[in-house]
């Protein structure tokens, strides 16, 4: 299943755009060793070329100057429409990954269970948050290798005042089969063992399921350690999975935002939103208005259960009659948060009197 993270919710208050008040553009993630991960690169990159606006600048980008991660880029043109746009630039080892040649031009004749379809499968995410998007997860590409891949989706414009361009990029592990997993597992094992005793741990640093905090890591240091030093490491480690916990709450408020005043959009465009729905491939729920709105936003390819609980908070915030730009604020102060939502508003479904 897709993990989808909206990066805007690492620009805070403080860091968002605003050009008359000399506001930074905003914040370069620089965590350890997840600074050296491709996408986090390109989205620092992709900060630098704010200066001062909401979205950076399409001349801006020089394609031909990025080689730290050009070669697993994509660039998609929407300047003539949303419903297919225009393949402008597809780096090399995407292109020799996904086996596509110069043919292909435009999102619809993308290759299904390709690696650049994991990438153009987001492009409506971008246009309903306005800011860029993190993702990551694993699938079985064409030649039946399972393959786990991490990327990301950042806007630009041509005018200053709406998305009409967006550039990707991905980075890919495929896995081996288990015996060569367990044989790997043992080699490794004996290096740990015959290593020196204090070193950096082992991670993959540009990839998916890479570039955890050392702390997490087992580690050879903690021979020896008194029960004072496990007591602090362990509390470091707590301390991070609260800060990412919060971290990850505050972005899925966001985006739940942000499709709330999507529903509001199509509320008053009905016609655009039936062309969202068929470009996508998303039928309408009589029963669940909502849900068509959230796997617009988040995939049809995402957690069904979790699917059907952000429909759920979403309705229960328009039979509320929150304004279409409240739904964050609600959030941040409702009563158990997500899973009390749902449970009110299935318990206003069982009940409707």
């Amino acid at each position: 299943m897709d993990d989808v993270r909206g990066l805007e919710a690492d620009r805070n208050e403080a860091g968002d755009v605003d050009a008359r008040a000399g506001a930074v553009d905003g914040p370069r993630l620089d965590i350890g060793t997840d600074e050296r991960r491709m996408h986090v690169r390109a989205y620092n990159h992709w900060v630098s070329l704010l200066r001062g606006r909401a979205y950076p600048a399409i001349d801006d980008l020089d394609l031909a100057d990025m080689t730290d991660f050009g070669p697993n880029g994509v660039l998609l043109d929407f300047s003539t429409g949303v419903e297919n746009p225009a393949i402008s630039f597809v780096g090399r080892a995407l292109r020799e990954e996904c086996a596509i040649d110069t043919s292909i031009t435009h999102i619809s004749q993308v290759p299904s269970r390709s690696l650049l379809s994991r990438l153009t499968d987001h492009y409506l995410q971008i246009i309903a948050n306005t800011a860029p998007i993190g993702f990551e997860a694993e699938f079985v590409n064409a030649r039946g290798h399972n393959t786990l891949y991490r990327g990301i989706l950042m806007p630009f414009s041509s005018h200053g005042e709406s998305i009409d361009y967006i550039y990707g990029v991905i980075n890919w592990k495929e896995l081996v089969d288990d015996v060569t997993q367990a044989r790997l597992d043992d080699e490794l094992a004996v290096a740990v063992r015959c290593g020196p005793t204090r070193g950096a741990a082992i991670a993959w640093a540009d990839g998916p399921r890479g570039g955890l905090d050392a702390d997490l890591l087992p580690s050879t240091e903690s021979v020896g350690a008194t029960v004072f030093d496990r007591l602090a490491r362990a509390r470091k480690s707590a301390e991070a999975v609260r800060a990412a916990e919060a971290n990850a709450r505050d972005a899925l408020y966001r985006v739940l935002d942000r499709a709330y005043a999507l529903a509001a959009a199509a509320n008053a465009d009905p016609h655009g939103y039936e062309a969202l729905l068929e470009n996508a491939g998303v039928p309408l729920h009589l029963r669940a208005p909502m849900l068509p709105v959230v796997e617009l936003v988040f995939g049809t390819g995402y957690d069904k259960s979790r699917l059907t609980d952000y429909a759920a908070v979403l309705a229960y915030a328009h039979r509320s009659g929150i304004a279409s730009d409240g739904l964050r604020a609600f959030l941040e102060q409702a009563e158990g948060g997500i899973d009390g939502i749902v449970s009110a508003e299935r318990g206003a479904r069982a009940d409707p009197a």
